[in-house]
C-alpha cells in the first residue's frame, strides 16, 4: 500500500498513520478502506482523470487518520494532523482536501477534491454483497448505538446522499459508479425502513 506519494512521508510518519488506521475500535474506517480509496484513485487516474496525485493520495492517507466514533470533528482533527506532519504548501493542500471529505461538497473546478471524494465514496458502488459487508461494518462501528437510534440516523444519511443530483464529481466516477451506488443506497434505505 505504498505509492509515489508515500515517499513524501518519513518511515515514522507512515508507521504512525498505519497504526491509526489499524486502531481496534475501527470496523469500516480501517486500512482496508484506505486501500479502497487508493484503488479508486488508481482507477480514476487510469481513466484519464487529471489531479495532483501526490496531494490527493496523501489526503487519502490522512482523511480518516483521526477517527473517534461519533465525533463531529474527525475530518478537522485529521486535517490538523496533516498540517502538523507535512510542511508548507503541501501540508496546507492536503489539509484542505481532508476538510472537503467532511461533507463531500466539492468546489466547482476542483479536480483534486473531486477525485478524493469520488474515490472515498466508490465503496457505495460495490457489488451488492460487498456493499452489504460495508454497511455491516458501519453498523459494527456504531455497535454501542441502539437500533432504535441507529436506523433512523443511518436512514437520514442515506436519504441525504440520494437527494444529491450526483454523488460523484468526476466524469469517470459518474459513469462507472453513480447508478450502482444509487441502487445500493436505495436498497439499504428500503431495508432500514421496512
Amino acid at each position: 500500500m505504498t505509492g509515489p506519494s508515500t515517499a513524501l512521508l518519513t518511515a515514522a510518519q507512515r508507521d504512525d498513520l498505519l497504526a491509526r488506521w489499524n486502531e481496534p475500535h475501527r470496523r469500516y474506517h480501517t486500512v482496508d478502506h484506505l486501500a479502497g480509496v487508493l484503488r479508486g484513485l488508481d482507477e480514476l487516474a487510469a481513466a484519464g482523470a487529471a489531479f495532483d496525485r501526490d496531494a490527493v493520495e496523501l489526503a487519502a492517507w490522512f482523511h480518516d487518520a483521526v477517527y473517534v466514533i461519533g465525533a463531529p470533528d474527525n475530518e478537522e482533527q485529521s486535517a490538523l494532523l496533516a498540517e502538523q506532519m507535512l510542511d508548507g504548501e503541501l501540508g496546507a493542500e492536503v489539509a484542505r482536501l481532508v476538510r472537503v471529505t467532511a461533507d463531500h461538497d466539492v468546489p466547482a473546478g476542483d479536480p483534486d477534491a473531486a477525485a478524493l471524494c469520488d474515490a472515498d465514496l466508490a465503496i457505495l458502488a460495490s457489488p451488492p454483497e460487498r456493499y452489504r459487508a460495508y454497511a455491516a461494518a458501519v453498523r459494527a462501528e456504531y455497535s454501542t448505538v441502539p437500533d432504535e437510534l441507529f436506523r433512523p440516523g443511518r436512514a437520514a444519511v442515506l436519504r441525504n446522499l440520494l437527494a444529491h443530483a450526483a454523488l460523484f464529481h468526476t466524469a469517470t466516477g459518474r459513469a462507472r459508479w453513480e447508478d450502482a451506488a444509487r441502487a445500493n443506497l436505495a436498497a439499504e434505505l428500503h431495508q432500514l425502513e421496512a
